[in-house]
C-alpha cells in the first residue's frame, strides 16, 4: 500500500486555527486591562463604602441584623470571578497569551475580592 499523497494527508489532519497576531492580542489585552481596572475599582469602593456603612460605634445599642444575604448577591459575588475564569480559558485557547494572562490576573483579583465580600457579609 503506497502512502498517501500530500494533498491527501492535509485533508485528513483536523484544521489548525491560526494564532492572531501580536498586535492584535496586546491591543486586546490593553482593552481588557482597562475594563478590568475599572471593574475592581468600582467593587473596592463599594466594598469599603459598604463595610463603613455597616460598622456600628460601641457606645451605640446594637440592633439585630439580617443575617440573611440574597442568593443574587451571592451570585453576583462568585459569579464575576468564575466569569473572569472562562474568559482567561478562552483567551488562552484562542491563542492570545498576554490576553490570557491579563484575564488570570483579573480572575486572581476578582477571587480575593469575593473572598473580601464574603467575609464582610458574613461578619
Amino acid at each position: 500500500m503506497a502512502p498517501p499523497r500530500a494533498d491527501e494527508q492535509d485533508a485528513l489532519a483536523p484544521p489548525r486555527r491560526e494564532r492572531p497576531s501580536r498586535l492584535i492580542d496586546v491591543a486586546v489585552a490593553l482593552l481588557l486591562l482597562v475594563a478590568d481596572a475599572v471593574i475592581v475599582v468600582v467593587a473596592v469602593v463599594l466594598l469599603v463604602a459598604v463595610g463603613l456603612g455597616t460598622v456600628h460605634a460601641p457606645s451605640s445599642p446594637s440592633t439585630a441584623r439580617s443575617s440573611d444575604t440574597p442568593v443574587l448577591t451571592w451570585l453576583v459575588i462568585w459569579g464575576v470571578p468564575a466569569v473572569a475564569a472562562v474568559g482567561a480559558v478562552v483567551h488562552a485557547r484562542l491563542r492570545m497569551p498576554v490576553t490570557a494572562v491579563v484575564q488570570g490576573l483579573f480572575t486572581l483579583a476578582c477571587t480575593v475580592l469575593a473572598i473580601a465580600w464574603t467575609r464582610m457579609l458574613l461578619s
